[in-house]
């Protein structure tokens, strides 16, 4: 990755229009439908963008959205990318440096995830409040880091306090059940089995997914505010476990979704 790269990649999407957007939002999987409230959109499909790398899982449309959400002007990923599709750390989180230089100055992201903590039940969603990298890497773990950003970054509190706690209100008045907890990064795209789920409980995660730590790590380097919300798709119960059914998934990821959208707009209409 280079600042051409990102330059040419940058310019190509302003002639489309993507003119000074504010907020930057990566949808998760099973979690496509905030892209239709979006006024005026202008699409940009990932094999168009110079350099951008291409979504190979069949739930990911990859394309690039830009358009008013709550009188703001947002850039939308709908399709992201994942280690397990044999992507590098930089290209999962290229898009994030590219909205960065579009001109956003928060960023929002969503993701599918399994309940460790039993406490938490599938269709609950969960304001991610720490994670941990369990994906062997690090997308700042390259020889020209520096040239984009300081190369040892503080990750003391790597989600916004503000932004969270203004998603806690909004989901008190909303009414919308918030759980609260640490997301845990794994390579996939193999499932758990009963003994990871075990660890992963002990180390203190609260739910498990495959992506989001990267994306999260790239908006602290690039000094980017950034929240990340799980919808929780799965419950994880090493003891109970039973065979992993994505349409089951992603059917509890839509059902789920309409909070989601509903508590980035509040959460859009506030800042």
């Amino acid at each position: 990755m280079t600042s051409k790269q990102l330059q040419e990649s940058v310019s190509y999407l302003r002639k489309k229009g993507f003119e000074n957007p504010e907020i930057g939002i990566v949808l998760g999987t099973g979690l496509g439908q905030m892209v239709d409230e979006i006024e005026s959109p202008i699409v940009a499909h990932y094999h168009n963008i110079p350099f951008f790398p291409l979504a190979t899982v069949e739930f990911h449309s990859g394309k690039l959205i830009f358009g008013t959400l709550m009188g703001k002007k947002v850039v939308m990923m709908s399709g992201r990318f994942h280690l397990y599709e044999g992507y590098a750390f930089t290209d999962v989180t290229y898009p994030i440096r590219v909205m960065r230089l579009l001109g956003i100055q928060k960023l929002f992201i969503s993701n599918a995830a399994g309940a460790v903590n039993l406490n938490f039940k599938k269709g609950d969603i969960m304001l991610i409040d720490d994670h941990i990298n369990l994906q062997g890497g690090s997308p700042l773990a390259f020889k020209n880091v520096a040239e984009f950003g300081d190369r040892f970054v503080d990750m003391s509190q790597p989600y916004d306090v503000e932004m969270k706690k203004k998603v806690v209100e909004i989901a008190k008045k909303e009414n919308i059940s918030l759980q609260q907890g640490v997301y845990a990064a794994v390579v996939g795209p193999q499932l758990e089995s009963r003994a990871e789920y075990r660890m992963l409980k002990i180390i203190g995660a609260d739910a498990v997914g495959m992506s989001t730590v990267p994306e999260v790590i790239v908006a602290n380097h690039l000094r980017l505010p950034v929240i990340a919300v799980s919808v929780l798709t799965d419950e994880c119960d090493p003891d109970n476990l039973e065979p992993v059914n994505i349409k089951e998934i992603l059917d509890v990821a839509a059902k789920t979704e309409p909070k989601m959208i509903k508590l980035f707009k509040e959460l859009i209409r506030e800042l």
